[in-house]
């Protein structure tokens, strides 16, 4: 039996990569509904009743577990939702899947919210901080040296497979140039944006209307994304 299209509630950041990246890997079709959070399209009373929280991204599977069908919000519960369904990218065994989900907390509770303040502050805040600048770019610095060190004794962020955690990860983790961050020191995490980056449903997934990002700032994939050798 065919699988309906998922409606995927969306708009080009690294939340919402996390989302688009995994329908393009567990080859789910999906349909996308922008949510342009710059205009408040977040705000609007028909999006709060499928994301109470007013942010993206959020999906609706019109095939839900019991046939009926089931809206989720939040970015990770959509992965581990996505990831049950599907029956994939979870690893093989109990371990496999703690380890899995260890990754994604580490994500969703530390390095998203803070690489997102050291966004904010450094680029978008009304004032100049210096406190709050410096605060969250040291703690990115440290969430990055304790992702290389998992990174030197593991293929992937959760073992030797590659899994939700790493699709969670990974597109911030792509903006350490804007969050005025090094790889020099963190050799593993560099070879590991690079092998993720490799992978063409990753490549599919951030580039979903990649155009209508306006900070550029990560270089290293927008020559690949715009470059003259696009396709």
């Amino acid at each position: 039996m065919s699988q309906s299209p998922i409606d995927l509630y969306y708009w080009p950041t690294p939340n919402g990569w996390k989302v688009s990246i995994a329908l393009e890997e567990m080859g789910l079709p999906y349909t996308t509904h922008l949510i342009n959070i710059g205009n408040g399209d977040q705000f609007a009373p028909e999006f709060l009743k499928i994301a109470p929280n007013n942010r993206m991204p959020a999906i609706v599977d019109p095939d839900g577990p019991d046939g009926t069908p089931l809206s989720v919000f939040e970015s990770g519960a959509i992965l581990s939702y996505l990831a049950r369904k599907t029956g994939s990218f979870m690893g093989k065994t109990a371990r496999d899947r703690v380890a899995v989900e260890e990754w994604l907390m580490w994500q969703m509770g530390g390095l998203g919210p803070m690489a997102g303040q050291t966004h904010h502050f450094l680029k978008y805040a009304p004032e100049d901080i210096a406190y709050a600048k410096d605060r969250y770019r040291k703690e990115t610095a440290r969430l990055y040296g304790v992702l290389d060190r998992r990174l030197a004794d593991n293929e992937y962020v959760a073992g030797d497979f590659y899994s939700i955690a790493d699709m969670a990860i990974w597109g911030w983790a792509s903006l350490w140039e804007g969050q005025e961050q090094t790889l020099e020191d963190k050799p593993h995490m560099a070879r590991w944006l690079k092998q993720c980056w490799a992978r063409p449903a990753l490549r599919r997934g951030r580039a979903l209307f990649a155009d209508l990002r306006g900070d550029r700032s990560d270089t290293w994939v927008q020559s690949d994304l715009f470059g003259p050798n696009d396709a």
